[in-house]
């Protein structure tokens, strides 16, 4: 008899004995059958344990793994800062003996005229004829206010260039905004100025003073800290 065949009866046997089994009669089941019995048993106690508790215990793993990455990450900020506390302090001394003499540069209100003046003085040194300068409205920011200045002047690239540059040189803070260089229009007057190679500038200037909550001058500069 062939290999084949022997198992065919085999498998047949097994089928006829899986059949006749009695459910009310477990003890009485040959040992193999109770064998593959307690192993798929076995199988299925072990998946639904998983499912409903190692899965949910996995989770949780990886959840406080999390939290301890973050926490450590927390730790070692914190540890760098405090070793550098020192350092810390020091550059925000620093930075506040810098925002005071900022402050100091700042005008104020009553030091417009002579910021005006510097301002004049600074271009006719330079070689400008000035046609208007005019103090426009103030601007209100959050922590400061701005002080435009409306100029408008005559002159070559060179006086231009020495302007600004005279202008980055004064004590008080001033800032050159929407420069706009034009050759001078039809009029006669214009007509004599553009053949002498000159051309006009248009600028706004704008200086600042430091504000408080109530829209006052910062007098010093541990006002200025506060």
């Amino acid at each position: 008899m062939k290999t084949s065949e022997l198992k065919d009866m085999d498998l047949r046997e097994l089928l006829d004995q899986l059949n006749s089994l009695d459910f009310e009669n477990v003890g009485g089941w040959p040992a193999p059958v109770k064998f593959g019995v307690a192993v798929i048993v076995l199988l299925v106690v072990l998946g639904l344990g998983y499912f409903f508790f190692i899965a949910d215990a996995n989770q949780l793993l990886e959840q406080h793994r999390s939290e301890e990455t973050s926490l450590l990450k927390s730790y070692e900020k914190k540890a760098f800062e405090a070793h550098n506390l020192d350092q810390f302090r020091s550059q925000l001394a620093e930075m506040e003996q810098t925002f005071g003499a900022l402050l100091k540069q700042l005008p104020k209100e009553t030091e417009v005229p002579g910021l005006l003046e510097d301002v004049t003085h600074t271009g006719l040194g330079s070689g400008l004829e000035f046609e208007e300068i005019k103090l426009e409205d103030e601007v209100e920011q959050e922590f400061y206010a701005e002080l435009p200045i409306k100029i408008t002047a005559i002159g070559d690239y060179h006086s231009f260039g020495a302007f600004v540059s005279g202008v980055s040189a004064l004590p008080r803070i001033v800032t050159l905004h929407d420069f706009s260089i034009s050759v001078p229009g039809k009029d006669s007057k214009d007509k004599e100025l553009g053949s002498l190679g000159l051309l006009r500038l248009d600028v706004t200037a704008k200086t600042y003073r430091y504000s408080n909550n109530d829209g006052g001058v910062i007098q010093n500069s541990s006002a200025g800290k506060k």
